[in-house]
């Protein structure tokens, strides 16, 4: 036998089948595969491709379809497709009646019910484009926004009134109209050159005049400048810089400002660029205490204090003027760490003796020890106390500790500051190292408003004597006013070689448009309504219009008892968040704003009362 007969036929690639039309073993797999692939791939196709379901219906029920159409004769589908039309034409009609009415709803609605029912709708909308776990693309939780009342109010009925409110928001007006012409997107306004103006508090940050004007334009219902500012915001407002900011002054400002934007309005960007900020502000508290620098490089996160700070410390009015704006912050972002921070420095507080109960103006942040013995209730010191107060005010008067902190704090003050000059006038002098030195400050002026503010919770039968201390200070304030040819007050003010309420020193004679004064006859009025404090208000605004007001703008004035005005040509930004705010808050009625729903920060800014939750829904602004 030949070897080749002994092998098998596997054996020989080339071997053919005896038989022409049979298959070798390895085509008959190859065609099996092929035809499974086949079987596959349709398959695949009807199950998982869009709209599968129709597919599905057009391969297997298609055929009896027409089967069944066949049977039945042209005239039953006929009839069958005439009923489907009656079924479409009816739904249509339906449909169309339904619109009719919903739009005829609307134009029955007044202008305000549509706009909230836009905003519903946006927030609807908005909520379910949220991804898992209620986030939405920058990590922040979901809020459901609901306006405080009084963020608008409505003309006062007294004509006089009514015309003086005007005349205000026509002085907003021009300020906001120069700086937009003159020095757009700059942090401030030089009015006299016309151009920008921008100081090293912010940094590179830009824009200041924008965001501390952005509440006072919602509030005088300035919606189309305050739609061109929301604008620039969110186009241009950029807290990467390379660059050492004031961490109190870009807090009051800046987070005060768009927080408050925020809530008034309920536009996202504000809370998104309020909490990116607050982070970037986070490294100031890298101290051994916790207490936080001053100043912070918002890229590399290095704080320092400044030089001329008592060795090195803190100061009593920064670290202690961040409390409002950071508890709304941990809120609005779901990270208590904001509020955390700000709880901490009452730590380190409670734990350190007072002398005579008073705050001394300086703390060093890495021993947790008080510097200089300098106690003040104007300038280093002022918002701390006031913003004890808020912050019980604020949490709908549960901070029982804020609440201590400030009444204990007021009777050291009027126990050890607060004097009565030969003439009558109540004034709060500046502690240091024991010895009074009988000089207020402008921005002292702020606390005749803050002792009405906190008269009504007083312990014991103390609001009586609270409100004569306010009205005292109130009428001192004025009195620097009065005394001045200019009729704006001094930047201080002194009670000794037999002069009252005066500015004795070149360096303390200037005006930059500072709002404390105006700030207390608002809150004055407010408590009392004692028709004196519109009219004090009222002189203010003859002065501003006199010898402050430019073709430029408004601008500060060296000295106020020069008989002509020297301007420094600056209109800060403050003057638009406060000064005009204040004004037009004087004119306007109580429920404008109104302090059982809101607090305003130390920049004017107003922000809701965290009113206490009942239904436990920790992401609601109430």
């Amino acid at each position: 036998m030949p070897v080749a007969t002994l092998l098998p036929f596997t054996a020989t690639p080339n071997r053919k089948s005896a038989s022409p039309t049979s298959f070798r073993l390895t085509e008959k797999f190859i065609l099996l595969l092929v035809f499974s692939a086949f079987i596959t791939l349709c398959f695949g196709a009807i199950f998982f491709l869009p709209d599968s379901s129709k597919l599905l219906s057009g391969v297997f029920f298609h055929s009896s379809a027409v089967e069944t159409n066949t049977r039945t004769g042209p005239d039953s589908s006929d009839s069958g497709s005439a009923g489907n039309d009656d079924r479409v034409l009816a739904k249509i009609r339906k449909d169309h009646e339904k619109a009719l009415l919903e739009a005829k709803d609307t134009l029955q609605k007044r202008p305000d019910e549509i706009k909230q029912d836009i905003i519903i709708e946006k927030e609807k909308v908005v909520k379910e484009s949220m991804g898992q776990g209620g986030k939405d693309v920058n990590n922040l939780p979901f809020v459901e926004y609901r306006r405080p009342p009084g963020a608008t109010g409505h003309e006062p009925l007294d004509p006089e009134t009514r015309d003086r409110r005007a005349k205000i928001k026509e002085m907003m007006k021009h300020a906001w109209d120069s700086y937009r012409r003159y020095a757009w997107g700059s942090n401030e306004l030089r009015p006299v050159s016309k151009q920008g103006h921008s100081s090293n508090l912010f940094g590179d940050i830009k824009g200041a005049t924008i965001v501390d004007a952005l509440d006072t334009l919602y509030i005088m219902e300035m919606f189309e400048e305050f739609d061109a500012a929301t604008d620039w915001v969110e186009k241009n407002l950029d807290f990467n810089v390379n660059a050492e900011v004031s961490v109190f002054e870009v807090n009051i400002r800046f987070v005060g400002g768009l927080l408050s934007a925020y809530y008034l309005s309920g536009k996202e960007v504000f809370r998104r660029k309020a909490v990116e900020l607050g982070e970037k502000l986070l490294p100031a508290f890298k101290t051994p205490t916790g207490i936080p620098w001053a100043l912070l490089n918002l890229k590399s996160g290095i704080g320092r204090n400044w030089p001329w700070a008592s060795g090195g410390s803190s100061i009593l009015a920064e670290y202690g003027t961040l409390h409002l704006e950071f508890m709304h912050l941990s809120k609005l972002s779901g990270n208590p760490e904001f509020a955390q921070k700000v709880m901490n420095i009452r730590k380190v507080l409670n734990r350190l003796d007072k002398p005579q109960g008073l705050y001394p103006n300086y703390l060093n942040p890495n021993s947790g020890q008080w510097g200089q013995h300098h106690v003040s209730v104007g300038g280093l010191g002022d918002s701390f106390y006031e913003y004890l107060l808020k912050a019980w005010l604020m949490s709908d008067k549960t901070d029982e500790e804020g609440k201590k902190m400030y009444y204990d704090a007021l009777q050291a003050i009027e126990t050890s500051l607060m004097r009565k000059s030969s003439g009558g006038l109540t004034y709060i002098a500046e502690w240091k190292g024991g010895l009074l030195e009988h000089k207020m400050g402008h921005l002292t002026c702020f606390a005749g408003g803050m002792i009405a503010l906190g008269a009504d919770g007083a312990p014991g039968d103390k609001t009586g004597h609270q409100m004569e201390q306010a009205a005292e200070i109130a009428r001192t304030c004025h009195e620097s006013y009065a005394r001045t040819a200019l009729k704006l007050g001094p930047e201080a003010f002194r009670f000794d070689g037999g002069v009252e309420a005066i500015a004795t020193r070149q360096n303390e004679k200037y005006f930059i448009l500072r709002p404390e004064v105006i700030e207390t006859y608002m809150y004055m009025w407010r408590f009392t309504h004692d028709p004196k404090y519109r009219e004090w208000g009222w002189e203010a605004v003859q002065a501003l219009e006199q010898h402050c007001k430019v073709e430029g703008g408004y601008s500060g004035v060296r000295d106020v008892y020069a008989p002509t005005p020297n301007h420094d040509d600056v209109q800060q930004s403050f003057y638009l968040a406060e000064t005009l705010k204040y004004l037009y808050l004087l004119f306007s009625d109580d429920d404008h704003l109104p302090f059982d729903h809101w607090v305003f920060n130390t920049e004017a800014h107003p922000l809701p009362v965290i009113k206490k939750d009942k239904t436990d829904r920790p992401n609601e602004v109430e």
